[in-house]
């Protein structure tokens, strides 16, 4: 169920089940990939699905050799590969990835997580020897801000610690790829890092991975269109009578795609936001409840204080663990399909 659903088993239907259903098949493959705009490949939507498909097997097959090659047993390889491709972070041990202590099962597992968090797309294309998927803005503010979020920890962690900088930079790295890609795996108890360290941690947890990967949060594209939407503005405030556009590899963004993003970004934030009041109306800390519901709705899992990467979600009540799992669906269905359930106009179709 772990791996299935990091891919989505509605795009898996798509290529199955056209021949059943040809005329439905672009709507399902648009209802579960995610991002900005949908694209396709090949000629037939099913094609598209199948080679996607495709492709992370592949990265789950050689993921789990390479595991494998670094010390876990087959059992554990197999599972963690699942997990890693999928950006889920499940793991067979209690102590997640720090159980091995195999640098090699870090530093391995930390590649095919950032890998997993580029859209699927761009991997397609280096199939057909097509490597402007990897030059896209968005895999380009991505990769750079995953450089510089893991060595601002490296950085601030050495400050503050006492570990030596190959241990800080192993785990800095992980940890940042990781928490930004939606995974949650842990090696260590970051946790009981510094303040400064935790805070980056904490910016992390708010990006998450591209459009089209399996990884959640908000996307790094919706922030390069935020950025580019709010420069264009102050441009405008300066040359009221210039006529300005806003560009996406080299495409004029249409309208719609920008009042699309602003409103999933209110969207996202005021989910979080009713989730953390929930959590400290209910008893919990204010750290616990913020980074509770940033896990949550941003599907990461673990979180800060209570929910910390040592910890879990077990001492939550009944009814605690029904209202986190609600977070957990809309972040995970990109907020729209969830709120459009609650307008007069959906039922009134019915």
């Amino acid at each position: 169920m772990h791996w299935l659903g990091g891919m989505g088993i509605i795009v898996l239907g798509v290529g199955l089940l056209s021949v059943i259903n040809p005329t439905g098949s672009l709507a399902l493959f648009k209802s579960e990939s995610t991002g900005i705009q949908m694209e396709k490949l090949t000629p037939k939507i099913k094609h598209t699905a199948l080679s996607l498909w495709g492709v992370y097997i592949v990265l789950t097959l050689i993921d789990t050799v390479l595991l494998k090659m670094f010390g876990m047993g087959w059992f554990d390889a197999v599972n963690h590969a699942f997990s890693t491709i999928s950006t889920g972070g499940f793991s067979t041990k209690n102590s997640s990835l720090g159980a091995f202590g195999s640098d090699g099962i870090v530093w391995t597992t930390t590649i095919f997580m950032i890998l997993s968090g580029i859209n699927f797309l761009a991997h397609l294309r280096l199939y057909y020897r097509d490597l402007s998927g990897y030059r896209s803005e968005e895999v380009k503010w991505y990769l750079t801000l995953f450089v510089l979020l893991s060595l601002t920890l490296v950085v601030v962690h050495e400050d503050f610690g006492s570990d030596t900088l190959y241990y800080t930079l192993k785990h800095s790295f992980f940890t940042i790829a990781s928490v930004m890609t939606t995974t949650g795996f842990a090696t260590v108890d970051y946790g009981g890092w510094s303040n400064l360290a935790i805070a980056v941690i904490f910016v992390a947890m708010l990006i998450g991975g591209n459009a089209g990967s399996t990884a959640g949060g908000v996307k790094v594209i919706r922030y390069v269109i935020i950025y580019k939407t709010l420069f264009a503005e102050f441009k405008r405030i300066l040359h009221p009578s210039a006529m300005i556009s806003i560009f996406v590899d080299g495409s004029k963004l249409k309208e719609r795609i920008l009042s699309a993003t602003f409103g999933f970004f209110f969207l996202y934030i005021l989910t979080v936001v009713a989730l953390s009041i929930y959590i400290y109306a209910v008893g919990f800390d204010a750290m616990t409840a913020i980074s509770g519901a940033l896990a949550m709705v941003g599907n990461i899992g673990p979180g800060f204080s209570l929910v910390g990467p040592s910890e879990n979600f077990g001492f939550f009540s009944d009814t605690d663990k029904i209202v986190l799992s609600i977070g957990m669906i809309v972040g995970r269905l990109e907020c729209y399909t969830v709120f459009v359930l609650l307008s007069s106009a959906f039922w009134k179709r019915f």
